[in-house]
């Protein structure tokens, strides 16, 4: 009979239309930081107002932070923590996509501890120390479907002074309340609706040849991998169709549960790396740009060949008999949603720092390579980039 461990404690509110029933749930305080990108779009298309309604039905006040870049950096979480501080606040909303939430996560944190974030972080340069207090409650929003970050503990942050990119979490960064609507995903654009769609997949995917998966990773990693391979192309097409949104934030929210309880493996720990020397380069565009090479080294090791097989069929081959077979459906797609041609040069990368790539990828999130399902050395490694470079 298999053991296992299973910890998911969100509380999750899915469908179209569910932030308007925010003001019905119990909130974990009276005065919340809100979080958010810089970005335009949240109030163009009405998504704080929306959220501002609901608190205000509540009785909640609020004070906004909205620096949060694309990757977020240690110093805006120590920003956000210090007006936390300084307004008494007692809970913390991430609104927006996996950064904005990954900061809430980060920012509770230091609402409620002293020192350097960079203390408690557990890879890299990390100090990793115990954390003296438990994080205040956190409330995601998600306007996006990639990172799943809405259900799982993971807070991903960069310390910009020495180029580290790291995943950090335990078991109290799991937010308290999740809301995915997909109505607030219909005005993501295609090329970054195909860029998070495909972070979500290879968090299942991940997850699912990952040493460490079981029965549980195992369920939300093949039925999200099912979803996103159903419908992904069509919200990329027509991102007005919500069923199609539906699906992938389904998808995407099984990703997450993935990542609390089997995880990613290595390609997450390449792809940090470049993201962490190239600010601009959206992490699912990186995810993309590997993925066929990272993916056939392991087909070719013949060591994968039933996972692979099975999330081939998962995505639509049905008549899937080799482990390359998921590679071909990958690729297909990824063409089907007009991303089978990212450029990693396009963004500034050079050939040259690949190898500083590699270094960085193992010194900052080295533990993910040891889940691989097969070992993989920095040799192979340096070839996965060298041969997705274009």
């Amino acid at each position: 009979m298999e053991q296992f461990n299973y910890f998911i404690p969100t509380r999750v509110l899915f469908g179209a239309g569910k932030l308007g029933s925010l003001h019905k749930q119990k909130l974990p305080g009276k005065r919340a930081l809100i979080v958010t990108t810089g970005g335009t779009s949240l109030i163009k298309y009405g998504y704080l107002d929306r959220l501002k309604e609901q608190l205000d039905l509540k009785g909640v006040s609020y004070v906004l932070y909205n620096k949060i870049l694309p990757n977020p950096i240690k110093e805006h979480v120590m920003e956000g923590a210090a007006v936390c501080k300084q307004n008494d606040l007692d809970f913390v909303i991430g609104l927006g996509g996996g950064s904005s939430i990954d900061a809430a996560k980060a920012i509770s944190v230091m609402a409620t501890n002293t020192g350097d974030y960079w203390d408690y972080v557990g890879g890299g340069s990390g100090k990793g120390l115990p954390i003296p207090n438990d994080p205040l409650p956190v409330v995601a929003i998600t306007t996006t479907a990639g990172t799943g970050t809405e259900v799982d503990p993971w807070t991903v942050t960069t310390k910009t002074d020495t180029n580290e990119k790291i995943g950090f979490c335990y078991d109290k960064t799991f937010p308290v309340l999740a809301v995915v609507d997909p109505e607030l995903m219909v005005s993501v654009p295609p090329y970054l609706t195909a860029c998070q769609g495909f972070d979500a997949l290879f968090h299942s995917t991940e997850g699912y040849l990952n040493k460490t998966s079981y029965v549980m990773s195992d369920l939300y990693a093949l039925k999200s991998i099912e979803l996103i391979g159903r419908s992904l192309a069509n919200a990329v097409r027509d991102g007005k169709d919500i069923q199609a949104r539906e699906d992938v934030a389904l998808a995407n929210s099984l990703a997450g549960m993935v990542e609390s309880t089997s995880g990613c493996i290595s390609k997450h720990s390449l792809e940090h790396a470049l993201s962490a020397y190239h600010h601009n380069l959206e992490h699912g565009a990186g995810l993309i740009a590997l993925s066929r090479e990272y993916y056939t080294f392991f087909a070719q090791t013949g060591q994968c060949e039933q996972r692979m097989i099975d999330m081939a069929k998962a995505l639509g081959k049905a008549d899937a008999t080799s482990s390359m077979d998921f590679v071909d459906a990958l690729v297909e797609l990824q063409k089907a949603c007009g991303v089978d041609d990212i450029k990693l040069s396009e963004y500034g990368i050079t050939e040259d720092e690949l190898p500083k790539c590699v270094q960085n990828a193992r010194e900052t999130m080295g533990g993910l390579f040891e889940v691989d399902p097969v070992p993989l050395s920095d040799e192979d490694a340096l070839l996965i980039y060298q041969k997705s470079f274009r």
